[in-house]
């Protein structure tokens, strides 16, 4: 087996062109998630064989391999992924002239499995082939990468993965396809392209068709997280974005946030990161005058 090696930063660790976040998230009453990683391999790069504690999937987003899954073969190429359920025997190589360059995530728990099955990925079919373009994984993956320490985000993130799957999967289960994914990917939505507005959860489940106690229901088993924390996690980080890249007063950027006062504001910001609006940018060496 060949292993990455690398240089620790925090929990990242970093080779170059490998990143990888090993994250420890299992709250949802639907999945949990453990790590999730980023690779261009060098030629005939190889792991395994090994039989994994948890379910893992990959995306490829360029060149070639193959997989051994349980002793069966399978060639898989650029837009493709593969699944590797927990408990069964693996071993996967780059080719030796197109080496394929690969995003992965470590999953499991109750509905894992389930969620796969829907996108029509399994241990007897684990090849995930997507009708069109499905790079809408690799972003997926690269935002929990960047945001790693905001367990909500991530667990959103990881259902619009599974939403992706699911919709894009040229072996989709029609029927079996999750409802609740929808509704908790227009909810999300909606709090992303309205964050900015002093809307609140009864607003939200409108817009969704729901009524409020349901979507708080739907939304926290889903991610863990109530609708409300959601959209106070989502403003902070937008929050903490103006604080670094722009000139703005605090006062402005509350606005621009969704935040009537500053002073409302500033009390959730340091809530969430534990130091004021102003602490925060000295912190990162930013004066404004």
């Amino acid at each position: 087996m060949v292993s990455i090696s690398g240089k620790p930063r925090g929990n990242l660790v970093v080779t170059g062109v490998d990143k990888v976040k090993f994250i420890d998230y299992t709250k949802s009453n639907d999945f949990y998630l453990f790590e999730v990683g980023k690779y261009k391999c060098y030629p005939s790069y190889n792991y395994g064989p090994i039989v994994r504690t948890r379910t893992i999937f990959h995306y490829v987003i360029s060149g070639k391999g193959f997989l051994i899954l349980e002793g069966k073969r399978y060639e898989i190429h650029g837009n493709q992924g593969f699944l590797i359920p927990a408990g069964s025997k693996a071993y996967y190589e780059a080719d030796m002239d197109d080496p394929w360059e690969y995003a992965w995530i470590h999953v499991d728990g109750p509905r894992a499995m389930e969620l796969f099955n829907s996108a029509g990925v399994s241990l007897e079919n684990p090849i995930f082939t997507p009708v069109g373009d499905a790079s809408a994984i690799v972003d997926c993956f690269d935002a929990i990468l960047d945001n790693s320490d905001k367990e909500c985000f991530c667990y959103a993130k990881v259902y619009e993965f599974f939403d992706c799957i699911i919709s894009k999967s040229a072996n989709r289960l029609q029927n079996d396809v999750d409802p609740r994914l929808s509704y908790v990917k227009s909810a999300i939505n909606y709090i992303r392209l309205k964050y900015s507005e002093p809307i609140g959860v009864e607003e939200i489940a409108a817009v969704c068709g729901l009524n409020r106690s349901y979507l708080t229901r739907l939304f926290k088993h889903a991610t863990g997280y109530t609708p409300q924390s959601y959209l106070c996690s989502y403003r902070m980080k937008k929050a903490s974005e103006l604080l670094l890249e722009s000139a703005e007063s605090v006062n402005s950027i509350a606005f621009l946030v969704g935040y009537s006062d500053a002073f409302t504001f500033s009390k959730a910001f340091k809530r969430y990161k534990e130091e004021s609006p102003s602490e925060y940018r000295k912190s990162h060496g930013i004066e404004v005058d």
